[in-house]
């Protein structure tokens, strides 16, 4: 079907999902992750730069959960979006179970790669994206593209089963049709880890590097990160990381977040470790400033001071990398707030 004269679509409600459930965190245990889980992983293609895995389903019920959604924005109550439920049956916010996503590089450019499981209506959705994009066939499957608002390329997708489905923004929407192959045993070792996290990201060193080396992401980094934490020495420790898993668990009104990162080096990961702590040691001294209080406010000072306080980094060797683990404990409103800005914590007192 010729998509040349087609408008632009609301975006997919799984691209809105995931883009939801991504602004939780990052979730971290240790149990076994169930079938449907390791299933979705076990999709991950094997060059990929980062993996992120949200189970949105065992996460409605949690308290930390719910204070988050009741402060995000509500797309059901969008006019364009309640339509889209109405011709797709499709609504993310109860029909999204679980979904697993892989970015990878080709040629400079970075594509996603994803599978989610979700209550979807065959019939419905393959209606909808037919009139409002492009299907084709190969191998005797149904690709189907459409195009999403704001996006800079079309989303491809089909279905692997009734409860499950494959989307991607490559070019080449062939990549759905490949069998997916096993992640190579250094991914599956991570991913052991926080086999029983409902969201975890795991990140290689390539990825960190992309994250952290290049100069647009050094900016949004610096924009976004609070006070030190834009340090030009963290992003340098960052960057010659191996691996970086990070996760989190809901604990009743706290997500308790776990950042785990590792280096072939010991003396690397001896300096990561020092330098948290100090950096920890100097916003609380920052944040104990009278000055502080008056600028941000003492429910954001009493929030951050609480985040500090919650703090513990320690070392952990294993056999092949230097590992440094860093905990500390989040509210919802520092999620919530649009910006909640921390001042440098070597600012002086002004009297």
């Amino acid at each position: 079907m010729d998509t040349k004269h087609k408008p632009k679509l609301l975006a997919p409600a799984l691209i809105l999902g995931l883009l939801a459930a991504l602004s939780l965190g990052y979730l971290w245990s240790v149990r076994d992750a169930g079938p449907a889980r390791n299933s979705l992983l076990s999709s991950m293609p094997e060059d990929a730069q980062a993996v992120l895995l949200v189970d949105v389903d065992d996460l409605r019920h949690a308290p930390f959960f719910a204070q988050l959604l009741s402060a995000a924005p509500k797309p059901g109550t969008d006019p364009a979006y309640q339509q889209f439920v109405r011709d797709t049956g499709f609504d993310y916010e109860k029909d999204l179970f679980r979904i697993a996503l892989a970015i990878t590089q080709q040629n400079g450019k970075q594509f996603f790669f994803a599978v989610a499981d979700g209550h979807f209506d065959r019939k419905k959705i393959s209606a909808y994206a037919a009139k409002n994009g492009a299907v084709s066939k190969s191998a005797g499957a149904e690709i189907f593209t459409v195009s999403v608002e704001g996006a800079s390329s079309p989303i491809s997708f089909r279905f692997l089963r009734k409860d499950r489905i494959a989307f991607t923004n490559q070019t080449d929407s062939q990549s759905l049709l490949q069998s997916a192959k096993s992640s190579t045993r250094e991914w599956q070792t991570r991913f052991q880890r926080v086999a029983g996290s409902p969201v975890f990201a795991v990140i290689r060193s390539d990825g960190l590097k992309e994250i952290f080396a290049s100069p647009a992401a050094g900016q949004e980094f610096a924009r976004r990160a609070p006070g030190g934490l834009s340090s030009p020495q963290l992003s340098s420790l960052l960057v010659q990381l191996q691996w970086l898993t990070v996760a989190a668990k809901p604990q009743n009104d706290k997500l308790r977040v776990v950042a785990d990162a590792e280096s072939f080096e010991d003396t690397q990961a001896r300096q990561l470790a020092d330098f948290l702590n100090g950096l920890a040691l100097l916003a609380r001294i920052g944040l104990s400033n009278p000055s502080t209080r008056r600028q941000i406010g003492s429910a954001t000072r009493d929030s951050y001071m609480s985040l500090l306080n919650s703090v513990e980094v320690s070392r952990l060797d294993r056999d092949d990398t230097k590992s440094v683990r860093l905990i500390f404990d989040v509210s919802p409103n520092l999620l919530t707030s649009e910006q909640l800005p921390l001042p440098s914590p070597a600012a002086p007192n002004k009297k």
